[in-house]
């Protein structure tokens, strides 16, 4: 079975909307008395992220299609770029960019391998445009 990428038919997720969080690997260990305890519960943990979308209607139905028939309503995982880091341009330690011999800015680029998250896309209409927000989990 391929794993489908994300449409490059769709915009970058807004930055507005953007919130990522790592799971928390420890295990609560209650104690009667004294500083609280934690063990690991598991050894790799994936990152929630918040993502939103303003979408014409015409990447509306890309998007549909994509999360409706192409992941199985999100049942199934698929690549998609990491909003943190694909597409941005490459800094140094000054925090320059890097560019190339004809002084173009190299960008970034990172694919993560997502699942839809535990709640439905929702959506809403602003104007002519729908704004579609829903989690991700990138796996580790």
């Amino acid at each position: 079975m391929t794993v489908p990428t994300w449409p490059t038919d769709l915009p970058p997720p807004t930055r507005s909307g953007y919130r990522s969080q790592v799971d928390d690997p420890r295990k609560h260990r209650s104690a009667e008395a004294g500083l609280p305890g934690y063990r690991r519960r598991w050894s790799r943990t994936g990152r929630k992220i918040e993502v939103i979308l303003e979408l014409s209607r015409a990447q509306k139905a890309v998007f549909d299609t994509f999360h409706g028939t192409t992941t199985a309503s999100g049942a199934l995982p698929f690549w998609m770029p990491d909003p943190a880091a694909d597409g941005w341009p490459l800094l140094t330690v000054s925090n320059q960019r890097v560019t190339d011999e004809g002084g173009k800015a190299l960008l970034l680029s990172a694919m993560r391998l997502c699942l839809f998250g535990a709640e439905m896309p929702q959506e809403t209409i602003r104007g002519v445009t729908f704004r579609i927000a829903f989690p991700i989990v990138v796996m580790p």
